[in-house]
């Protein structure tokens, strides 16, 4: 990915963006805690080491962004859009999802164990290994989403589309299911399922 601009070691502790536009800029070491973002844009953007923190973002677009060693402690994203964002080596403690498009988005192993999606549509998300213990994923689009060796524990997942889920391949004990969804995982074990 081209870098353009360069944005090191600035504090944006409790600023607020509102509809700013950013392009293949590389956030190194920035302080974003309590930030309050409304309806900005970052574009092919890269953050490294990058604190989100109990920062709020509404109708912002993190599209084809490189998200390497941030914090995302109690940071909350609602009807974002962060199509094809890349997530590396990231903490992410009481994340919360609210909405918007996260598809084909790449959270290979993440540990979002606590965190929340409500209502977000993760198609062909690689969630690969992910620790979903205690976690919600309500009414989300699953649908293609790459979830081998997830762990799904006590995981409420009801409402959300798990066409595309193989029980053979994650831990769902003790997950909370809805009945559409529990005839769907038997039919996919094998089972006869009959009225």
């Amino acid at each position: 990915m081209e870098i353009t601009r360069t944005i090191r070691s600035a504090d944006w502790d409790s600023a607020e963006l509102s509809g700013e536009s950013y392009q293949r800029v590389l956030f190194q070491e920035v302080d974003m805690t309590e930030l309050v973002d409304s309806g900005s844009s970052f574009e092919q953007c890269v953050f490294r080491n990058v604190r989100f923190n109990v920062s709020t973002h509404e109708n912002a677009r993190f599209i084809g962004c490189e998200f390497s060693r941030c914090s995302f402690f109690d940071a909350t994203f609602s009807d974002c859009k962060l199509t094809g964002s890349t997530f590396e080596g990231c903490t992410y403690g009481l994340l919360k999802v609210e909405g918007g498009d996260w598809s084909y988005v790449a959270l290979p192993g993440a540990d979002l164990r606590g965190s929340s999606f409500d209502g977000v549509r993760l198609r062909e998300a690689d969630l690969a290994g992910v620790r979903l213990q205690g976690a919600k994923v309500r009414r989300s689009d699953l649908s293609g989403a790459s979830l081998r060796g997830a762990d799904l524990t006590t995981c409420d997942l009801r409402g959300s589309d798990l066409s595309g889920l193989d029980p053979h391949t994650v831990t769902l004990k003790g997950a909370i299911i809805d009945p559409f969804q529990a005839t769907m995982i038997a039919a996919a074990l094998g089972l006869d399922v009959r009225g």
